[in-house]
Parts: structure tokens; C-alpha cells; sequence
């Protein structure tokens, strides 16, 4: 029998920080032309989110920061980095599924109209996520992974960082479908995708091998 199933005793378990990456949807005044919208860097609002998640997490101690390889997460671990002074650890797994649904966007009749060209980038989000949202799943868009693959690539990317730092505290920066797919995992959903993971959020979870235990869920009181 488990003496500790809620982990209560941190240092018989890691503790995971998954962070989603800030804001990656650029206005009109930044955004570049390109055909192709997978790999993003901040929008100004993202950089804002960035600061104050870090400016809320400085004085923790992490023992190692583990980041997705995507622009938007790189520029969102930075802020906090500069505080911790530490480099992050890139983990090709830890990357949002990939979707030709997520990646494309239909050519515009102007392709100097940016300003149309921002509100399609939203449109698509909000769309696509809804799309999940009600299936519970990402099978209803065009991806070159399953759901449940993605999801089993999550976790066993998740398992190897609570394998390799038991004892200690890790930073991970990583995608809104990733936190999904690992806190359904974590309390044993079907559902790959159950909540809005809202950018910089904070989610908690403590996890050896024998057990994972969530302690916090979309933690965004920074952002007010």
C-alpha cells in the first residue's frame, strides 16, 4: 500500500511547474507574411505575459527548466531564466501537435492586408480549439499524429523528467494541448483536451513512477 498517495512529501516525488507559452498571436503592427503560422514568436501581449509570470515565479527554486523547441516557449521561459540564471533543457516531445489545420492559412486577396490577416490567425485558433474542445480529442483536424499518440509522445516526454529529478522542482514551458493531454492523464479523463489552458497559466502536479497527483490547475493570478 502507498504510504504517501498524495505525495504529500515532495521530496519522495518531482514537482512539475507546466507552463503555457505567452500569447503568439501577432497584431497587424507585427506580423510578417509568411504562408505558414506554426512556430510563432510573442506578440507584445505574450512578452507582457511572459514578465509577469516570471516577475511571480523568481524567487522559487527550480532545479532544471525543460522547454518545448517552438519560438513562443523559448521567449516565454526567458524573462524567468535571466532570474534563475538557468539554461533550459530543449525536449523535441514536449512540441503542440502538429496540424496542417493549425499551420495553414487560406492566401488572402491582399496579401498586405495584416490586419486581416491577425484576425484569421485568431479566428483559427478559437476555431480549432473549440473543435477540440467539443470532440475531447484532436482527430477532428488535419494532424500528422493521433490524438492518443500525441498524447502517450506527452506523457512519456513528462515521465522521463519526473524519472530523471525526483526530489526536486522542474519548470517546464511547453503548449496548452500538452498540458491537456498530461493532466488527463494525470486524472485518468478519456478526454485528450478539457480545459482552456489560458496563456502563462500555471498548473502543478507532483509525480514519481508509481503515482501523479495534480495539485494546481490554470493558475493565472499574475496576469490581474
Amino acid at each position: 500500500m502507498l504510504q504517501d498517495p498524495f505525495l504529500l512529501n515532495r521530496h519522495q516525488a518531482t514537482e512539475l511547474y507546466l507552463i503555457r507559452h505567452g500569447d503568439a498571436i501577432p497584431g497587424a503592427d507585427e506580423i510578417i507574411p509568411s504562408g505558414i503560422y506554426d512556430d510563432l514568436p510573442l506578440s507584445k501581449e505574450g512578452r507582457e505575459q511572459a514578465q509577469k509570470v516570471a516577475e511571480r515565479l523568481k524567487r522559487v527554486h527550480f532545479d532544471a527548466v525543460y522547454s518545448s523547441p517552438l519560438v513562443r516557449c523559448r521567449q516565454t521561459a526567458a524573462p524567468l531564466l535571466e532570474y534563475l540564471q538557468l539554461t533550459p533543457t530543449i525536449v523535441e516531445d514536449l512540441k503542440e501537435i502538429h496540424s496542417s489545420d493549425l499551420a495553414n492559412v487560406p492566401p488572402l486577396e491582399d496579401p498586405q492586408d495584416l490586419e486581416l490577416l491577425s484576425k484569421l490567425l485568431h479566428s483559427r485558433q478559437m476555431e480549432t480549439a473549440s473543435l477540440a474542445a467539443y470532440q475531447g480529442h484532436w482527430d477532428g483536424l488535419t494532424n500528422d499524429e493521433t490524438s492518443k499518440g500525441f498524447r502517450q509522445r506527452v506523457v512519456n516526454a513528462m515521465d522521463k523528467i519526473v524519472e530523471d529529478h525526483i526530489g526536486e522542482r522542474v519548470i517546464v514551458f511547453c503548449h496548452g494541448g500538452v498540458i491537456n493531454a498530461y493532466a488527463a492523464e494525470v486524472l485518468g479523463l478519456e478526454r485528450d483536451f478539457f480545459f482552456p489552458t489560458v496563456n502563462t497559466s500555471i498548473t502543478i502536479v507532483r509525480a514519481n513512477p508509481e503515482t501523479r497527483v495534480l495539485y494546481v490547475l490554470n493558475d493565472i493570478s499574475h496576469l490581474f
